[in-house]
């Protein structure tokens, strides 16, 4: 739990940079930075990331039924109420949090290709 939480701190800083992904608007290429390392570059957390922090698969049927793009959006720009997924409000700009937003909900579509 102790290394999980360590993680999730230097991810929480390193996000914290005006520039993120190079400043792309690309919303694949900006979750690839701010968002695989937690969530997987699919958007399915190793079991560890699930498990000690809860981090959500971002392909399962329970998320995508009720993720819309808003809450997509407000979840990354304010972070999450237990404080576990950090806000990138501020170093992530509006156009990149609607990007990477638009991107996470294409995520599931990608899953159940590949299934």
């Amino acid at each position: 739990m102790r290394r999980g939480l360590a993680l999730l701190l230097a991810l929480a800083a390193a996000a914290c940079t005006k520039n993120v992904a190079g400043g792309s608007t690309d919303g694949a290429v900006i979750f690839a930075e701010a968002c695989a390392a937690c969530h997987g570059p699919r958007g399915v957390p190793s079991q560890v990331m699930a498990a000690s922090l809860g981090v959500r698969d971002l392909t399962s049927r329970e998320f995508t039924v009720r993720a819309t793009p808003a809450l997509v959006s407000a979840q990354v720009r304010n972070g999450s109420a237990n404080r576990k997924m950090p806000a990138f409000a501020g170093a992530l700009t509006e156009v990149q949090i609607t990007a990477v937003a638009d991107y996470v909900m294409t995520l599931s579509a990608g899953a159940a290709a590949s299934r």
